[in-house]
Formats: structure tokens, sequence, C-alpha cells
């Protein structure tokens, strides 16, 4: 699957729920007090008291790719822990794909070459290079921090007006996740050498070094954004939470952006959404036509 591909396919799984917005307002010369990652982790995680077992919304998508740039709209349901539900509809109004997510499998229609492929995770991670995970996807859905492990260690900073934790690996591995990544931003830091940070990578593939970073909001203590950079195959992942819901809304963000990025390769998107719900049941429909045939 190329990078492009990719992007499509996460973007149109990300949503969240929300009508009133609010934006995220950041001042990079405000002095913050120094927090430990544990009382940073306290303060974010009592934000999350709020469940939504259901919600629906409609989203308009724009992607910037390295073969140009597209826009779709999306219909997006989402059942917690259950699954999710993705129809993709172009400018025009016709139904041109569909998605179905469950914690162990994923359906995919092409309607327009009538295709499809049925399959557990681990088999959509070899048909497509990517294995999609629905826990991860809906804690992107409701602004979460995704892949936090509350138990696990962190460190703690904080940069340009955000307070910042980041994964305990090792200090070398965090500067080299760092230096792959698209932007630069570790205060008082020197790029490694190129032959120390091959040294490095070699190192990280040993350990199948993965570096989580989370931004959050000094004053709400939301998460506004997370870096996920996977050493080992030199790509990342960086989704921002650009815009939020008020109380009513649960502080849930009305904007998501997400930057993937490979060796030589970016792609970058957006998502607004509207018409959001947040009540149930939801119909889930997913019926293959009998004149589809299996993807290649």
């Amino acid at each position: 699957m190329s990078i492009g591909t990719k992007v499509l396919l996460l973007l149109v799984l990300l949503t969240s729920v929300a009508c009133k917005t609010r934006r995220i307002a950041v001042n990079p010369n405000r002095e913050l007090p120094v927090r430990s990652a544990e009382k940073l982790l306290e303060r974010m995680l009592a934000n999350d008291t709020v469940a939504i077992r259901y919600y629906s919304a409609k989203a308009n998508v724009d992607l910037e790719l390295p073969s140009g740039g597209k826009s779709f709209k999306a219909q997006i349901r989402s059942v917690q822990d259950s699954a999710a539900w993705v129809s993709i509809v172009p400018a025009l109004g016709i139904e041109v794909a569909r998605v179905l997510l469950t914690p162990d499998s994923l359906k995919m229609m092409d309607k327009v070459n009538d295709q499809f492929f049925l399959g557990d995770t681990a088999a959509a991670r070899v048909k497509f290079g990517l294995q999609p995970s629905l826990s991860l996807l809906q804690q992107a859905l409701l602004g979460r921090p995704i892949g936090l492990v509350p138990t696990e260690k962190y460190r703690s900073d904080r940069e340009e007006g955000l307070y910042v934790i980041t994964s305990k690996e090792k200090r070398k591995f965090i500067r080299a996740a760092e230096d792959i990544s698209p932007g630069d931003t570790l205060a008082r830091d020197r790029d490694m050498k190129e032959k120390r940070l091959e040294r490095t990578l070699r190192k990280a593939e040993e350990k199948e070094a993965v570096v989580f970073r989370y931004w959050i909001e000094p004053d709400s203590f939301h998460v506004s954004r997370v870096q996920i950079t996977d050493l080992v195959h030199d790509r990342s992942a960086d989704v921002r939470y650009e815009v939020r819901g008020g109380a009513e809304e649960h502080y849930l963000p009305t904007r998501i952006s997400i930057t993937m990025t490979e060796p030589g390769k970016q792609a970058t998107g957006s998502l607004e959404l509207s018409r959001i719900e947040v009540e149930g049941p939801l119909q889930l429909n997913f019926r293959i036509p009998e004149k589809f045939t299996p993807m290649p």
C-alpha cells in the first residue's frame, strides 16, 4: 500500500464528537512550572471520565499527498469496543467505498472496481502494509493520547508553552526519533552524526523500539498532539487535535490533522466534522454484492 493510501485509510477512520468549537491557543513564550510525568499523567487521565458508546458524524477530508491534493466526504459510525464503519462519498454523492473494522477483522468494499477484502487484522497487515487497530482508532476519535500505557514510565519536559511527556526509552533512541521526524523540536538538541544515528537505529531494531511523545495543554491538561516514531522502520505518525468542543461536547476534538512519514515520503490530511450525534443504536450495514470479486 502506498503512503497516500495508508493516510487515506487512517484519515477516514479518524473523527470525533463535538459541535461547538474552541481553538487551542498556545503561548510559546509562557513559562510553565516544572511538573513530573506522574503528575501530568494524573491530570491528563482525569479528563477521560466521560463514557461515549455511540457516535456518528459527517466528515470533510482534505489530503496532501506526494501525487497532489485530494478531498472527499465520509460518513462515520462507531460503537465503542465493537466496530467502526466508514462510508466514503466523493463530490457527486455516490458511495465509492465502505470499511468495517472490528477488534480482530477488517472488511473493505471498493465499489468502483467491484472488489472486496475480508480478513483478520493480521491478514490486513500482510495485504496493505498497515495493521488496523480498533482500540487505537477509538482513542483517536475521542481525542485521547493514542497508545498511552498509564503503568509505563515517562519523561516530562516543557516545549513552546506545552508540557511534553515521552516514553522512557533510552535517551539516544529519543534523539534518534527526533532526528528522523519531519520537525526537529527538542530544545538545545544537536542532531546525531550519520554513523552514530545508524548505530542507534540498529540497536533500536534489536529492541523493536517505538518512541511515543504527547503534548499537553497546561491549563486543561488535554492532549493536543501525539507523535509515534517507529525507529525500526524509520517512519512516524503525527496526530494533532487542533480544535476541541466546549463542555457540552465533553471537550472532544472537532478538527484532527495527521502526518505520516516514511523515507523520502510524507503525506498530510485533515478532518472537519459536522452533524455529530452521540446516540444509538447505530446500523453498521456491510453486505458484499454477489458480483464483487476479492481484491488481487
